[in-house]
């Protein structure tokens, strides 16, 4: 049997006596093939005006008027280096044993870490397909310069990825899928923070929302706020914590590690953001509302602190609601000082200073809140 061609995939091979090269001498006994001659002897069209060459420096984050298909030259050259960094991370869950984690669950962990481990898992899946989505189908479509493009590319893929490990690591424990994955429909604590963030996001994933308008664009740039600084900033670093928590104690650490791996993409994905925010505040001359600010992080801690009271309704050794609470004020005002905006929640403090060690693969430096080390493709990761 001859070996099956990429070109056999959709439609049969055509007869080798017609598969010449272009520009080579028909075989023998066979007509080359050219131009059919137009109908009445006309003379063949002219060909199409050609275009103006693109200049970079007219490239936007929004509303550009480059061709979106050419790369290079860069306006944007530290997106490009996000896409190069994040293709050194390269893993999958199937890396890391999970076999200690099947004997945690089921003979060390305590009914309270069961269900703090376990609702944890169901929030993360569905709030990274929820992110994926929001990349793919809102995002992405409105940036107007490829290289901004390109890392979303890439991000989407890993916001795959992670909802594959999270994935992993239910079906390894042995979890019961149709209950996990339907919490977020049916727990409320749960699904309010589900249902805040596809609120804040529902509108501008239209592909006709007009960002030629000024308020359309405050409201894209706000979402994109919520979306990168407190959906992934705060919400996904805190979410990661009580896992953590009970890595610190030897337990689960075979999912902890895997968190650890997702946590080295997530620090781009909020890095990217608020990168994307600050540029397109100076690019188009925008500020952020103020008022529209306080409501969005005033929403963003009330729907955490419910979801803080659900999964730590009874405290784990170590680790508690009012903790979980702290440090996601404590991260937000970090977060904002980034993008250069006021502190939502002044004075809060770090109330666990042992995560910015626990949260590292091998506690060399905090990936998440200083600068991302280089990697290796593959499995073996190097550390600087």
């Amino acid at each position: 049997m001859s070996a099956l061609r990429f070109d056999d995939w959709d439609m049969p091979a055509a007869p080798a006596a017609t598969r010449a090269m272009p520009g080579a001498p028909a075989p023998a006994g066979t007509a080359a093939l050219a131009p059919a001659a137009p109908a009445g002897g006309e003379a063949a069209p002219s060909a199409p005006p050609s275009l103006a060459p693109v200049n970079a420096a007219d490239k936007r984050i929004v509303n550009g008027k480059t061709d979106i298909n050419q790369l290079a030259p860069f306006k944007y050259p530290w997106a490009w280096e996000f896409f190069l960094k994040a293709n050194r991370n390269h893993w999958t869950p199937l890396e890391i044993g999970m076999a200690q984690d099947v004997h945690d669950y089921h003979h060390k962990l305590t009914g309270a870490e069961r269900h703090v481990f376990s609702n944890v898992l169901a929030y993360l899946t569905t709030s990274d397909i929820l992110a994926m989505r929001n990349i793919g189908l809102a995002v992405m479509e409105k940036m107007s310069a490829p290289e901004l493009q390109i890392y979303q590319a890439r991000q989407v893929y890993e916001e795959a990825l992670h909802t594959w490990t999270y994935q992993h690591c239910i079906e390894s424990i042995g979890l019961d899928q149709q209950e996990i994955y339907n919490r977020y429909r049916v727990v409320p604590e749960i699904h309010g923070k589900i249902r805040l963030a596809s609120q804040r996001l529902e509108r501008v994933m239209r592909s006709d929302f007009d960002l030629a308008n000024r308020d359309a664009l405050h409201e894209f740039a706000l979402s994109y706020f919520f979306f990168a600084v407190v959906f992934e900033g705060c919400w996904f670093y805190n979410g990661f914590t009580p896992i953590f928590a009970l890595q610190r104690r030897g337990l689960m650490k075979g999912t902890a590690e895997q968190l650890q791996y997702i946590m080295r993409d997530e620090v781009l994905h909020c890095a990217f953001g608020i990168r994307v925010v600050r540029e397109l505040l100076k690019e188009e001359n925008l500020a952020l509302a103020p008022d529209a600010l306080r409501t969005l992080w005033d929403e963003a801690e009330a729907a955490e602190a419910a979801y803080a009271g659900y999964i730590l309704r009874e405290p784990i050794l170590g680790y508690n609601a009012e903790l979980h609470v702290q440090q996601f004020r404590f991260i937000a005002n970090r977060r904002a000082r980034q993008v250069g905006v006021a502190e939502p929640f002044p004075g809060a403090e770090n109330v666990l200073p042992w995560l910015d060690e626990q949260a590292n693969l091998r506690k060399e430096k905090n990936f998440f809140e200083t600068r991302v080390t280089e990697y290796q493709t593959g499995g073996a990761l190097a550390w600087d």
